[in-house]
């Protein structure tokens, strides 16, 4: 279905009966990125699957500010009060990670447990914001210019995804950059701009007042996020951290009947007797 909110139509599926569970996906992801988990865990809860703004089927405007990060939680708090939802897990990879903390940070009371994959929240010096406001313009720029087939080709060689060459079957690579290729250069280009890592605020000096369940999912072998989720939990008063074996930044893609155990068993856990 497609719901309407502050102008922009956004792409939603519902499935499932139980607590709700709104699943947010990555940079050039679609909601599609959770098809492998939908038949376990909508046994047990009521599953929000969203096409972020600039991705899949939800609009993807040509003003940049309507991609700007307060924008696009105000959104999601609308498609929630659209559907009735007054508390809701989340669960949000990279990018989508990134939007679920800062729905979190700035509407903690619509939230009952927060799980990260390999996100951050942001960036704090000033001097690596603005390196990375340009590196992101800069990459927007080149989406733009080539189109969204050979971007695609590039985004699937960079370093953030070199674990997947040998761990993944040639079906499921195909499956992934199918996905990818459903984007359009205007969503992906203007989502890096409005939503990207150094333009969004920075949540660091926040994080010690989130009081809510967290749980920090990386795979041990993507280093940097690695890094980035200790100091969250660190700085998290109510948090885990697990690192997965065996896996880089993509731990859904790359160790799905893991990481879909992990995110059930720890949905379904009574975290007051755990935290």
């Amino acid at each position: 279905m497609h719901i309407k909110v502050n102008g922009i139509n956004y792409h939603v599926k519902t499935i499932g009966e139980g607590e709700p569970l709104l699943l947010l996906h990555g940079f050039t992801g679609t909601l599609q990125t959770w098809e492998p988990f939908i038949n376990d865990w909508s046994r047990s809860f009521k599953l929000i699957l969203i096409d972020i703004i600039g991705h899949g089927k939800t609009d993807h405007p040509e003003d940049v500010d309507r991609y700007s990060m307060d924008n696009v939680v105000h959104d999601l708090k609308e498609i929630l009060h659209t559907l009735n939802i007054k508390k809701v897990h989340l669960l949000g990879y990279s990018m989508g990670g990134r939007v679920a903390l800062s729905f979190s940070i700035l509407y903690p009371e619509y939230v009952l447990s927060l799980i990260l994959e390999s996100s951050s929240p942001g960036l704090e010096p000033e001097e690596e914001r603005l390196a990375r406001i340009d590196k992101d313009n800069q990459l927007a720029e080149r989406i733009e210019r080539v189109g969204i087939h050979e971007f695609v080709d590039y985004w699937e060689k960079i370093p953030l995804f070199s674990t997947q060459e040998q761990r993944l079957s040639d079906v499921r690579k195909q499956s992934i950059r199918q996905e990818r290729l459903e984007n359009s250069t205007q969503g992906l280009a203007n989502s890096l701009r409005g939503m990207g890592t150094g333009v969004q605020p920075s949540w660091w000096d926040r994080l010690a007042y989130f009081q809510k369940p967290v749980l920090l999912l990386v795979g041990e072998d993507d280093q940097k996020f690695c890094m980035i989720g200790e100091k969250m939990h660190k700085l998290f008063p109510n948090s885990k951290i697990l690192i997965i074996n065996d896996t880089g930044h993509a731990i859904h893609v790359e160790q799905p009947e893991i990481f879909g155990k992990i995110v059930f068993d720890y949905l379904k856990m009574d975290k007051r007797e755990v935290f």
